[in-house]
């Protein structure tokens, strides 16, 4: 894989994190389960990519982070979307919409 192919991965990845906390925040654990719940298992993201990824989108100022405990009363760092987030998953799902129109025009060509 190239890595043009990983860069497009890894903003795949931070738009679809960005998608799942746009309703409400969520621990590490319950963002890797709902890709895969919403994704019908194909998605399946692993801890080595999911938390870089989170890190990259705290960074960026995308989300923001605080310890809280779980259901089960576990301490866990919940994510949530900022403002800045919002524009940006905005933008990347826009984007990412024009490119999914774009490659259907081409495969539905006879």
């Amino acid at each position: 894989m190239g890595t043009q192919d990983s860069e497009f991965l890894r903003d795949t990845l931070d738009m679809l994190v960005l998608k799942l906390l746009a309703p409400e925040p969520m621990h590490g654990w319950a963002i890797a389960n709902q890709l895969k719940l919403f994704s019908r298992s194909e998605l399946q993201v692993s801890h080595g990519s999911l938390y870089p990824a989170l890190h990259r989108l705290e960074h960026r100022g995308w989300i923001t982070a605080e310890w809280r405990l779980t259901e089960r009363n576990r301490r866990a760092k919940y994510y949530r979307l900022t403002p800045v987030g919002r524009r940006q998953l905005a933008r990347e799902a826009q984007g990412w919409r024009r490119l999914v129109r774009a490659v259907d025009l081409i495969l539905a060509r006879r």
